[in-house]
């Protein structure tokens, strides 16, 4: 990819300073010293919050609705109708939405009961917690087994009915979210509509509200680069291990394959496989991004296995007789990882750019908020505002993350440590 070449010459971790500061300490001091890339990390948090709580500004489900017969709350319950949200990555930000303040409160009483776990280390227990309880969420049937977590249930426009209801003299007491529309609500009679009071970003052609489509599309697009990132990652992280500790035939078995990837040209690549499956999911994207730019990654890790395994600590453990895996997995690799965090980072914002690219065009999920499918309409319809705000939103986004990449890669340089 193209920030290869930038992450190609990524320092080496480094060593303890002599001031008894711990690595991570040190290199937290450098990064927060760093304006832009704190600059970065702060609005990289600041998506992740308006991927969260973006039910909460956008929805035609209200928070409180009465009709006379007495109170009732749609809201809640939407957030995990299928019908409403059938996609996982909402469902997984929705369950976070719910779950938010249980894990403050859970995290805040793990770190009183144990001294020895910091913030990062309570808030990751309790966040995986919350991954166990989507998959329980995801599961459709065990045998047979309902999930009664895993409902459909008929999706009801609320604000049409408050609309139709107000024509009639009965309006009902209700409390909407800020924009009461839906990503996917469609309304022909309302397409392709300039921006304004009612719609903020204006309609696609058929109708649906561009503001909410961008909103839900931030979800979309931390999910495809956290997780194909997390997917390479892995992939170049256990075969770069392997070939940089063993050498030999593992070695050349990795290097070959390495270098027979990084032949083809990954982008069509991508295409490709991406246009091979009928049935695409933001699932398929994922793992197609993932299983084609790990190659970097292994690269980086096999350079620095190569360095650190002549190094006085391997050659202890190896002489204290700890097995091999515990050695790569528990010694090396935690010294070596340095590069393929960075690496990670700017792959982030590359896995965004092919993502939008992907469906800009049109071989994506097609069931999903895509900038690129937003950007792709306003290209074909000639329509500045479909072209202005899913451009400035991935233009914003890759920058904040390459702010970040940057950041991260200067702290971790030895030459800067103060």
């Amino acid at each position: 990819m193209a920030h290869a070449a930038t992450i190609g010459a990524s320092p080496a971790p480094p060593e303890a300073p002599p001031d008894g500061t711990s690595n991570a300490e040190a290199v937290r001091r450098r990064l927060s010293k760093n304006r832009t890339a704190m600059f970065g990390i702060r609005a990289v948090l600041g998506l992740i919050v308006l991927a969260t709580f973006a039910p909460v500004l956008a929805l035609n489900q209200p928070f409180y609705w009465n009709e006379g017969a007495g109170p009732e709350f749609p809201w809640l319950r939407a957030l995990f109708n299928r019908l409403l949200f059938e996609n996982a990555v909402d469902l997984l930000f929705n369950l976070l939405l719910v779950t938010a303040p249980l894990v403050w409160l859970a995290a805040r009483w793990l770190r009183q009961r144990r001294q020895d776990i910091g913030a990062a280390g309570a808030y990751a227990r309790c966040l995986a917690a919350v991954g166990l309880l989507f998959v329980c969420v995801s599961i459709e049937s065990l045998g047979p087994l309902k999930n009664p977590l895993h409902f459909t249930e008929k999706v009801v426009n609320y604000r049409l009915e408050r609309e139709r209801l107000a024509e009639l003299g009965q309006a009902p007491q209700s409390l909407f979210p800020l924009v009461p529309y839906s990503y996917r609500e469609t309304d022909p009679v309302r397409g392709l509509e300039s921006p304004g009071g009612t719609h903020w970003l204006g309609t696609d052609t058929e109708g649906r509200d561009v503001f909410c489509r961008m909103l839900f599309g931030t979800r979309i697009s931390l999910t495809i680069g956290v997780v194909a990132v997390l997917i390479y990652v892995s992939i170049g992280t256990v075969l770069g291990s392997l070939a940089g500790y063993f050498g030999g035939w593992v070695d050349n078995v990795v290097s070959r394959l390495v270098e027979v990837m990084i032949t083809f040209p990954s982008f069509f690549l991508i295409l490709t496989l991406a246009a091979l499956i009928q049935e695409r999911s933001i699932f398929h994207v994922m793992l197609i991004i993932g299983i084609t730019n790990w190659t970097s990654v292994a690269r980086l890790v096999r350079a620095e296995f190569l360095r650190q395994k002549s190094l006085d600590y391997v050659q202890a453990a190896l002489a204290m007789g700890l097995p091999r895996r515990r050695i790569i997995f528990s010694h090396i690799l935690p010294n070596a990882i340095a590069p393929a965090l960075v690496s990670a980072t700017f792959g982030i914002a590359s896995a965004i750019l092919i993502e939008s690219t992907l469906s800009f065009l049109g071989v994506g999920d097609v069931s999903v908020a895509s900038w690129g499918e937003t950007l792709n309409a306003g290209r074909v319809q000639q329509k500045l505002w479909l072209v202005l705000a899913p451009g400035a939103a991935i233009f914003f986004v890759v920058t904040v993350f390459n702010l970040v990449g940057e950041g991260i890669r200067d702290a971790l340089d030895p030459k800067l440590r103060v």
